[in-house]
């Protein structure tokens, strides 16, 4: 990772407005693998797990719902919604309760008391109006203010969350790439590409590691299509299957069948340019 941004000098929240679109469940595919894989993280938290919500938009529906998921799996957790946009904070007032709250603020993440650390940062949506170069120093603000163990979440997703990508990553910088969708809604997993987060989107290019895998994925579905007779979440398992000979997946056929696959950041990050982690190769990091 790049070292962090100084601190701002101004009380200007840090950051740009976003547009704001939201939708009830929209994020329900993100939160269910949040809650899955790092549900154990929030338990082993000594203190009540905080969770930042950061750019929830102009309801705060996600914020409530990520709430309740988090809460089955540990009832202790904490949600403070973020938003830069005050009068967004102002309409999410009267949905504060216990264990939720509202801040108005940025990426300087604005908590109550100046030690407290998120055990987790949700920012789905948030850096698709920024450029691809100004993403690494975003990053690493952000894992910057994690407590150690946590985590960062940064996606995109569409309208209705049908489709969604993220980056997962730890305080010493990106982890892995999680690629999600409702199966019914997909032609071919190249579909997801217009879902890609900033740091990849404009990678989806000839020569590019996430190109290669997407046309990997393709080609696995293709020739998985005999399994379509049994239903599209039989194809994407054997899909993903036989993906799994040439990546390095991390997860396994219970997150599958979810209509899930996540693959370690290192074998889709950019080969070069703004959005490359410094320490990656250029080489193939397939397997």
């Amino acid at each position: 990772m790049v070292p962090p941004l100084p601190p701002s000098r101004s009380s200007r929240p840090v950051g740009t407005v976003t547009r704001g679109t939201t939708h009830q469940n929209r994020l329900r595919r993100m939160d269910r693998w949040i809650t899955a894989v790092h549900g154990p993280a929030l338990r082993r938290s000594v203190n009540a797990p905080v969770v930042v919500d950061l750019g929830y938009g102009a309801a705060p529906w996600t914020a409530v719902e990520l709430l309740l998921r988090l809460r089955t799996a540990d009832p202790r957790t904490q949600v403070v919604g973020i938003e830069i946009e005050p009068s967004r904070v102002a309409a999410a007032l009267p949905y504060a309760r216990d264990g939720l709250r509202f801040r108005h603020g940025g990426f300087e993440m604005p908590l109550d008391g100046g030690g407290v650390r998120p055990v987790l940062v949700r920012a789905a949506n948030v850096l698709r109006q920024y450029e691809e170069g100004e993403v690494a120093a975003v990053w690493a603000r952000l894992c910057a203010r994690l407590a150690p163990g946590g985590l960062l979440v940064e996606g995109t997703c569409d309208e209705i969350g049908r489709r969604h990508v993220w980056v997962a990553l730890g305080p010493e910088g990106p982890r892995t790439v999680t690629f999600a969708t409702r199966l019914g809604s997909l032609d071919r997993p190249s579909d997801l590409a217009e879902r890609l987060p900033k740091a990849l989107i404009h990678r989806n290019v000839p020569g590019e590691p996430v190109h290669a895998f997407l046309r990997d994925f393709d080609r696995a579905w293709a020739a998985a299509a005999p399994y379509a007779s049994l239903g599209a979440r039989q194809r994407w398992v054997r899909s993903v299957r036989e993906l799994a000979a040439d990546w390095p997946l991390v997860d396994d056929a219970r997150r599958w069948r979810q209509g899930e696959v996540t693959v370690k950041w290192a074998a889709l990050a950019p080969r070069s340019g703004a959005a490359a982690v410094p320490g990656d190769s250029a080489g193939d990091r397939r397997g």
